[in-house]
């Protein structure tokens, strides 16, 4: 699921599972969404912080709050990852800076206790609302942020 391990040059790289798809492309989901007080949001996007095209999204079974699109991911794609408690949220935004048989992430901007360690440019204005609107979406089944 999440690793996380301590690079001596860099501070704390965090890991997370990739999944290879048909033709063995490196992938990551999207997926998340809310319950009646708490929610949570994992989205994908290019280093501009725009949408990704997914090359799958699922249509069947179970799908609340599950992965809903299956997103290529290369180097400098980003990672937001966004939860919440009855509104109040933390936001974290990281770039890929490794891919083998994990993604390797390195936090760039941290949204907690009301503000930003280091504030996100304004292209990612977007980006950060959409992670917002999916952990909060009651019951997500579809999502949020990709083309």
């Amino acid at each position: 699921m999440h690793g996380y391990r301590r690079d001596a040059e860099r501070g704390i790289k965090m890991t997370r599972r990739l999944t290879l798809s048909k033709r063995g492309i490196p992938c990551l989901w999207e997926k998340g969404g809310g319950c009646s007080n708490t929610g949570e949001a994992t989205l994908i996007a290019a280093p501009d912080g725009a949408p990704k095209r997914a090359i799958y999204v699922r249509r069947f079974g179970s799908l609340a709050n599950e992965e809903h699109a299956l997103i290529p991911i290369e180097l400098g794609d980003l990672v937001v990852e966004a939860i919440h408690h009855r509104e109040d949220f933390t936001i974290k935004i990281s770039q890929i800076t490794s891919i083998h048989d994990e993604a390797e992430l390195s936090a760039l901007h941290v949204f907690d206790m009301g503000e930003w360690d280091t504030e996100p440019p304004p292209q990612f204005a977007s980006l950060i609302e959409a992670a917002q609107d999916k952990a909060t979406c009651y019951h997500c089944r579809e999502p949020h942020y990709i083309t």
